[in-house]
């Protein structure tokens, strides 16, 4: 082979086009990453809906939720972000925002290392025009090299993984910093009753995280009932609402407030990206609970809010951003060692790499008829 195809957008709203770029020159410190599985993140779909707040480097390559097998590696590649060896043949993946461990936030504060200053961010903000040309991972290879990006994380994945499934250990991985966050804040302990607003991929992976991590019960709002709601309940949830037979919040608060037992839940974690979620889910909230925003992580716009009810409830109202270079092998290690206790891959909608099979994947997660679209560009890799 002497091309990669790989996948780019020219701005929001736009097709996608699929380009061919030369076989790179592997660096001493740098590795070719042959793609297995990469999934659609919602984010994805608001970048090209035009929500990203920040510029772009457009045209780029989108896709950051990766599970790959290194093909080719220098010399001086030899372990990964957590120390565990790597070579040709190892699985991997690499998370899309990359702390540098050497801004402000890094040194001072590594527990926040998620908001540093200037992070290596695959799938977002390396254009397409620096060469080799291969920063997403809507394409057939993705290439990385510490001597380019020193910030660079990569993690090992176990010999015998999924890599369908080590798609899933970025969005996973957000949903533990977020009940750990809430945890170290003495919002969230063992038996609490946790409801989680959104039934996309991130809802249905926090319903998993929270049953993991200790919660009691976990009821979930969301929809449709096909395919997202009957899968929440697959993952653990013991009852759903669904937003579209139970239109009104007022209507909603009530029946989850009849499901949870009539004063409200002890946390409530927004997943679904819509403004309208923080204000219906306080009062979903016992007063004293507390109320974690993991879903805004684009900016959809704002919405008219009382801040009178978060004091008067004397809430706690946590904020979670991705996660640190340390949290990822949480992911990782769940997905591993719950795989035979949840359908992962029952999430997972399976498409082409072609343009009409991205372009399909995109809109198919736009109209919310899978819980995650996933690319395969090679289809060997995976079965």
């Amino acid at each position: 082979m002497d091309s990669i195809r790989v996948c780019t957008h020219a701005g929001p709203g736009s097709e996608p086009v699929i380009k061919s770029v030369p076989w790179p020159k592997v660096g001493r410190k740098g590795a070719l990453i042959k793609i297995g599985a990469c999934g659609v993140c919602g984010t994805d779909l608001h970048i090209l809906k035009g929500h990203w707040p920040k510029p772009l480097p457009w045209p780029f390559t989108l896709g950051h939720e990766l599970g790959g097998v290194i093909v080719e590696c220098g010399d001086e590649f030899t372990e990964d972000f957590m120390s565990k060896p790597l070579k040709v043949g190892s699985k991997v993946m690499i998370p899309p925002l990359m702390p540098c461990g050497r801004c402000y936030y890094c040194i001072h504060y590594p527990q926040t290392a998620n908001k540093c200053l200037t992070p290596v961010y695959y799938g977002r903000y390396l254009g397409f025009d620096k060469a080799p040309h291969l920063w997403g991972g809507w394409a057939e290879y993705v290439y990385v090299d510490l001597d380019m990006l020193p910030g660079t994380k990569i993690y090992k994945l176990p010999d015998d993984m999924s890599l369908r499934s080590g798609a899933l250990s970025e969005p996973l991985t957000s949903c533990i910093r977020a009940f750990n966050r809430a945890s170290r804040a003495g919002g969230f302990s063992w038996a609490d009753t946790v409801v989680i607003q959104g039934s996309g991929p991130i809802g249905i992976l926090a319903v998993a995280a929270a049953k993991e991590m200790g919660a009691g019960r976990v009821i979930c709002v969301g929809a449709p009932e096909e395919p997202r709601l009957k899968l929440a309940r697959e993952f653990g949830a013991e009852a759903t609402v669904n937003i579209e037979e139970i239109t009104s919040p007022q209507q909603r608060i009530a029946r989850v407030r009849e499901i949870v037992g009539g004063f409200g839940a002890d946390l409530v974690m927004d997943c679904s990206g819509h403004p309208s979620a923080g204000p219906e889910g306080i009062e979903m909230l016992r007063d004293g609970g507390t109320y974690v925003e993991m879903g805004q992580f684009t900016d959809a716009g704002s919405i008219e809010t009382s801040w009178h009810r978060i004091c008067t409830k004397d809430l706690n109202v946590l904020g979670s951003w991705g996660f640190t270079g340390n949290d990822l092998p949480l992911g990782v290690d769940m997905l591993y060692r719950t795989r035979d206790k949840y359908p992962w891959l029952k999430m997972q909608t399976i498409y082409p790499f072609t343009e009409a099979g991205v372009a399909r994947a995109v809109k198919d997660a736009m109209a919310m008829k899978t819980v995650k679209s996933t690319i395969v560009p090679w289809p060997e890799l995976v079965e």
